[in-house]
This record gives structure tokens, sequence and C-alpha cells, in this order.
């Protein structure tokens, strides 16, 4: 179920609303329990087998940190069943995201044809795996308590606002709401706003940016013009800022709705000066998640240059990696890895000294150009694409169906350029705090915008559904 349909906005989230503020406010643990009930009808609304997956994911978990805690109570140091529960989890991960490509991979170096079984691969799989190894990795190392109730645990991994697509919730940062959290009409108002807006966001910018690249990518590389590629990679640039931001507004939005706060996960990436600082700014809580567990306990920076550069290559392979099931996800992530190595050893110094608008346009053009790695799984369409954007096999500068795009998306553009900068939010925000019902009128509007839009549209995906 997606957050921007029809059927969970008109059915399951008011439902789930009104069940959940009819439970008396002491009766926290009946809350915790409808809540749990909802995100396991949510996620099951889809993938009802893969319901199976997720609730083995939570008592396995669950199970296996009452398991390092006895061994640490028993003088031990809870290692071995830190390390047999991490094994299993990324284990299932790597069974149902990776088998394919390990098969496909196998079969193109050896030049077999082993034939195999290609699975769907469950919905959130990747943040839900992440977030049980965040609750077994706080309390190997000390950080939280174990949870005694299985329900909670279950909550914790399953609460639908952000399930299936972030942002990963580290269990340090959500344990004590599992227990106690306060929920009122102010912080309910603050949570449908931000919602609200999240939803225009996805809806309003980043599906309609997502079918002009679409029908950029439709032309085929005989019909491809700079000027054309161009467009197209600058409406993907935008379509994947409002399109995981929004949701990740909706997410964080939901969860302020039912007394939870969510950490931020963007913070307008694209007015970013550095690789280092996007890197700061978008997709906060995977960053953080990767610094916390991998990068830092690989040594981090505190070892020699050599260690630390392949310390982040690792980092960023992974990163890369767990984008998805590709090579072209794996060049990406090391295309990272090796500019931050850069940035940090080589040009950093001289990336300082530059003019603020030449550092912009430095971090934008290494951005787009990324999304080209991130968006085209085809290794030779991909390299095409690429070049046509700087006139290497391109079908010219520029030609009428580049002035028809053109004339057709420029509006879109430039409101998503002007999107992606604080300055609308901060707008609204002024318009919420001075003027009230002037600001709620223009969140409604955004919000009956794109209901209009989910009623006569049918282009709604979600790009990271697949991860």
């Amino acid at each position: 179920m997606l957050f921007s349909s029809l059927i969970f906005i008109v059915y399951f989230l008011p439902i789930t609303v009104i069940v959940y503020y009819s439970i008396p406010t002491r009766r926290l643990d009946l809350r915790n329990v409808w809540l749990l009930l909802a995100s396991l009808v949510f996620y099951s609304w889809g993938e009802p087998v893969y319901i199976f997956l997720m609730i083995y994911s939570a008592l396995f978990n669950y199970f296996m940190a009452g398991q390092i805690e006895r061994e640490k109570k028993l003088g031990g140091s809870g290692k071995l069943n830190m390390i047999f529960t991490l094994v299993m989890n990324l284990l299932i991960l790597g069974f149902f995201k990776y088998w394919g490509f390990l098969m496909d991979t196998f079969n193109s170096i050896t030049g077999m044809d082993i034939k195999y079984h290609a699975l769907a691969l469950p919905i959130g799989i990747s943040f839900y795996t992440f977030q049980g190894l965040s609750y077994i990795f706080d309390v190997y190392r000390g950080k939280v308590e174990v949870q005694r109730n299985p329900l909670k645990v279950a909550l914790y991994l399953a609460l639908f606002p952000q399930l299936i697509a972030g942002p990963i919730v580290n269990y340090k940062d959500i344990a004590s709401q599992l227990d106690e959290r306060t929920c009122n009409m102010e912080r309910f108002g603050e949570g449908a706003t931000r919602f609200c807006i999240g939803m225009g966001k996805k809806v309003i910018l980043a599906n309609n940016l997502g079918a002009l690249f679409q029908e950029v990518c439709a032309l085929g590389d005989d019909k491809l013009t700079v000027v054309t590629a161009w467009i197209g990679i600058l409406g993907y640039t935008f379509q994947i800022y409002f399109d995981f931001s929004g949701y990740s507004d909706m997410a964080i939005g939901l969860g302020r709705m039912f007394g939870f706060e969510f950490k931020e996960n963007f913070n307008y990436p694209y007015i970013s000066r550095s690789i280092s600082e996007f890197w700061r700014r978008w997709h906060i809580s995977l960053s953080s998640w990767f610094r916390d567990y991998v990068y830092i306990p690989l040594g981090g920076n505190r070892c020699s240059v050599k260690r630390h550069i392949l310390n982040l290559l690792i980092v960023w392979s992974l990163t890369g990696l767990w984008h998805g099931a590709s090579w072209n996800f794996v060049a990406w992530g090391t295309y990272f890895g090796i500019l931050l190595i850069l940035e940090k050893y080589l040009i950093g110094k001289y990336i300082d000294k530059m003019p603020e608008l030449l550092q912009h346009i430095y971090v934008m053009l290494i951005v787009i150009i990324s999304w080209v790695f991130f968006s085209i799984t085809d290794t030779a369409e991909m390299f095409h694409f690429l070049g046509a954007m700087f006139g290497i096999g391109a079908a010219g500068f520029a030609d009428m169906t580049s002035l028809y795009f053109i004339r057709t998306s420029a509006i879109l553009l430039i409101a998503a350029a002007v999107g992606s900068t604080p300055k609308p939010a901060h707008e609204i925000n002024a318009l919420c705090e001075k003027y009230g019902r002037t600001g709620i009128v223009v969140v409604l509007a955004i919000f009956f915008v794109a209901v209009s839009y989910l009623v006569f549209g049918s282009y709604n995906p979600f790009l990271y559904f697949r991860f």
C-alpha cells in the first residue's frame, strides 16, 4: 500500500487514526497493539505471503537480543551470538534481494547458463533488516536495555509510517517512545501538515518529473540530443529528491500524528557546496547507519591513510549495493566513495577556496552525473545517455523535440529547482505561524491538488520501494 494512494488516504489512515484515538491515552499498550495490527495489514496489503518473513525477523531478533544479554550476564561478551544474528539477517536479505544478481554474475563470468527461479523482492526488506540489526548492535554495545515485550520489537520493525521506505530508525532513538509518548491535537496537526506537504512533493512534483524522464528515455538512442538528455536527467534529479524526501516527510508526519518523533532524513541536499556536505544532507538515516555500524567499527578515520581509503571504499560500495542488486548501483556507490576520498586528500582545499556559486555547480554536476548511473541499469544505455549529455553519440545539440520539452517542462523544472531549497518550506511555516488560517488553507490546497492528481492520473511510482 502506498501513502500516495486513494485507498490509504480515504480508508486506511482515517480508520487507523479514529480507532487509535478512541483508545484511552492511559492504555498505551492497547494503542501499540492496534498500531501493530494496522501495520501488519498495511504491509500485507500487496504481499500477504511476506508478512510471515517480517514477523520471523522480529521474533528472531527479539530472541537473539535476549541470548546476547544472558551471555553477558554469565560473563561472556555476547559476540558469537551477535555475529550469528548478523549473519542470519544478512543471509535472509541476500537470498531475497541478491540471489538473482549473484546467479547472473556467476553465469556471465563462467559462461554457464544455470537456471534459477527469480524471487519477488519483499517490499522494505532492506529497511526493516537494517532496523533489526540496529537493535541487535545497540543491545550488544550496551546502549539500550533488552526489550522484554516481543510485541514492541515487532512494532519497532513493522511501524507502518517508516516500514517500507524509511527513514531507517535506530532502536536507541525510539525505545523510550514505545513505552511513553505524547499524543495531542497540536502534534497531530503538525504531523498532518508535514504529511500534506510531503504528499504534494511526491504527487505534484515527483510524479510529473518522473513522467518527463520516462518520455525522454522512450525516445531511443538515435533521437537523444544533448539538450534533451540534460532535460531528462534534470527531471530525474529532481524526481528522486522529491520522491524520496516527500515520502520521508509523509513518514515523519504520520509518525508525529501517532506520537512518534523520527529524525530528519533530508536537509536540502541540493544546496550543498561539497560532496561530503551532500551526504550529510541526503538520506541521512542511511548515511548515519553505515557510519555507526560499519565505518566506525572498521576504524573510521582513526587509522592510516591507506586503511582510511579502504574503509571509505568498502562503506560506499556497500551503500551502492544496498540500493539494488545490480552493478550500476555498485558503480554509483564506488563513484561517490572515490569522490569523497579525492575531496578528503586532494581537491578539498581547492574546492573550499572556490566562489560559492562554483561550489554549487561542482556539486550539482557530480550529483547529476551520478543519477545516470543510478537510473539506468543497462550498461550500454547508461554510457550512451551519459555520452549524449556531453555530445558524444548524441543526435545533435538540439532539435524540435528538445524545444518541445523546454516549452512543456520549463515551469515544472523551475518550480522543482526552487522547491529543492529551504525558501518554500520557510514561507509556508511563516504563513502557518503568522496567519494561522492562511497557512492551513495553503496546506489544504496542496493536499486537494495532490488528491486530484491521484484521482485523474495513472503515473504514481515510488523509486525506493525496490530497496
